[in-house]
């Protein structure tokens, strides 16, 4: 499919991003703090201090944003490797509605109990299980589905949903640690699934979706910071995709093809940069940063926050609700809390 990103090419943007992640906590999880090229930061001393540091989510800390990391690996590595386990542990799990709020919150308190070291020896293995068992799913004839919180998944859709998950998490350890992360091409896998959810996102909260699509474009991350995948944004291109919208709230697959996830295909001819979705005469709109677009849909930033401009009253309406993550609706950021230079990164998802 011209214009799209190969599944092996989301698969190897989630290993850079977990990679990129590893690096900053692997000094803390070791007690060696963080080193002179990221700078100090508070709790980041000896003995893996830094590794108990409170991040933005209320009562967790760093070790509960990497626990949770771990975790979500595992039932996703679970899902693919046995489905109907994966069915039967989770139906028996949601058996009792109390325990539906406490789901995430348990996983991720199960792994932070853990040593430092240990922690972060299994989420290094289990991610890496992960990626090895989605590259082995893609090679199968066909088009295998993941069952998962919510809709089956394709294989480029779990690849794409676990790096907004990681990159979103890693917002939140960052912000954690008073260090700011320069922002990457891989952006774009987390631009597309909030576009791609913005039904999944009315529908979770009762509404009922828009019925025409929306236009949404985005100014990339600086140029020399690219992801490894061809086809992102470069000055003196400006970039669309070949889908015209986002799909129904039953379905928040992230792909249209078998091998593929529909990313930026570039349309030479126009300057700056921009990544577009939706079609170009569409009433309602969306411009701005992209990530100040991935920071919103994944409830790092409130509305008033950020760079975007919306233009008509659905679109707005709509940056007030975005999420890009599965389960019920978050809480969002409160206005006013974003600090310069960061995501205020609070949601726990």
């Amino acid at each position: 499919m011209a214009g799209s990103v190969a599944t092996g090419e989301v698969l190897e943007d989630l290993r850079a991003e977990g990679e990129e992640l590893d690096a900053l906590v692997a000094p803390l999880a070791e007690g060696r703090g963080l080193g002179a090229e990221t700078g100090p930061a508070p709790g980041a001393g000896a003995g893996g201090a830094g590794w108990s540091a409170a991040s933005p989510a209320p009562g967790w800390t760093v070790a509960h944003q990497i626990a949770h990391l771990a975790w979500t690996d595992e039932r996703a590595l679970l899902a693919v490797r046995d489905p109907e386990v994966f069915r039967r542990e989770t139906d028996a799990a949601f058996a009792d509605p109390g325990a539906v709020d406490t789901y995430v919150d348990d996983g991720a308190r199960r792994g932070a109990a853990r040593p430092p070291e240990e922690l972060l020896a299994a989420w290094r293995t289990g991610r890496r299980a992960l990626g090895e068992a989605l590259a082995e799913t893609a090679a199968r004839p066909g088009r295998p589905r993941i069952p998962w919180y919510g809709p089956p998944m394709s294989v480029a859709a779990m690849a794409t949903a676990r790096l907004m998950e990681t990159w979103a998490h890693g917002e939140d350890v960052a912000q954690a640690l008073g260090v700011r992360r320069a922002p990457t091409a891989r952006l774009r896998h987390v631009a597309w699934l909030g576009v791609r959810t913005r039904d999944f996102a009315y529908a979770g909260r009762g509404l009922e979706p828009p019925g025409e699509p929306f236009r949404v474009e985005l100014t990339p991350p600086e140029a020399g910071r690219a992801a490894t995948s061809p086809g992102t944004a470069t000055t003196g291109a400006r970039v669309a995709t070949t889908d015209t919208g986002p799909d129904t709230a039953s379905d928040t697959d992230t792909d249209t093809d078998t091998d593929t996830d529909t990313g930026p295909a570039t349309v030479p001819g126009s300057s700056p940069a921009v990544w577009a979705y939706g079609p170009e005469d569409a009433a309602q709109r969306v411009t701005g940063s992209a990530l100040d677009f991935c920071l919103l849909v994944t409830q790092r930033v409130h509305r008033e926050d950020t760079d975007l401009c919306a233009v008509g009253a659905e679109a707005e309406r709509w940056l007030r609700l975005a999420q890009a993550f599965a389960g019920p609706p978050g809480a969002g950021r409160a206005p006013g809390t974003r600090k310069p230079g960061s995501g205020d990164a609070g949601a726990r998802r």
